[in-house]
């Protein structure tokens, strides 16, 4: 499906208020556990594109993809959204997610590992001007100190850095493959939370992470 240049742009539009939004969610959700949230998470992604099957009965079919489609769809959205969920648990928000939007510089450097791409001083130069501006606008100038006590937190952040980069990159090498799978990724990757979940932590549902919601 072919979206004109204003449906175009207004999808994008959407991306950014989600992308903007994580993090303040992440954080509201109390303290449920990172496994339970991306098993929550993406079980209601996963079923809202089911949902669309309805409507278009032959989206069914972009689910019988390769296992190394597999791989790189549940690896990427599992993979970077379990280390986020846990960065977010253990180090503060401001510090944990600065760590984490180190992705699009990382994505620029792994790109020029790709073929016929080739990694120049001005990528790297723009990179870094945006990183020091989000540091700026996110702190107000008055900068941040990094507690021994999270290490936890920012190294998970920072592991999840790396997969969102890696996974962009990887992502291009499959662009014949269609947008419809990434519902099936989506469920995958809430079965596989609810399982890791179900073995390693307690159930904690909103109405006891967090007790304001229910006022």
């Amino acid at each position: 499906m072919t979206l004109s240049p204003r449906a175009a742009t207004a999808v994008g539009f959407c991306a950014v208020l989600l992308w903007a939004s994580l993090a303040t969610l992440t954080a509201a959700s109390g303290t449920m556990p990172p496994f339970q949230l991306l098993a929550v998470t993406f079980g209601i992604g996963g079923l809202a594109g089911a949902a669309l099957w309805l409507a278009r009965p032959k989206a069914v079919s972009a689910l019988r993809q390769p296992w190394p489609v597999y791989l790189l769809g549940i690896g990427g959205l599992f993979g970077y959204h379990a280390a986020y969920f846990i960065a977010l648990r253990n180090a503060p928000v401001v510090e944990a997610g600065l760590i984490n939007y180190l992705w699009p510089l990382l994505i620029v450097l792994f790109s020029a590992l790709l073929p016929g791409e080739r990694l120049k001083w001005q990528h790297i130069a723009g990179s870094l001007l945006a990183l020091a501006g989000a540091v700026l606008v996110v702190t107000g100038g008055r900068g941040f100190a990094f507690d021994p006590a999270f290490v936890g937190g920012y190294a998970a952040a920072l592991f999840a850095a790396i997969v969102w980069g890696a996974y962009s990159v990887a992502s291009r090498r499959l662009a014949h493959v269609s947008s419809d799978a990434i519902t099936g990724f989506c469920l995958l990757t809430a079965l596989l939370a609810m399982i890791v979940h179900l073995a390693i932590e307690p159930t904690i549902w909103p109405a006891n992470a967090a007790p304001s919601w229910s006022r």
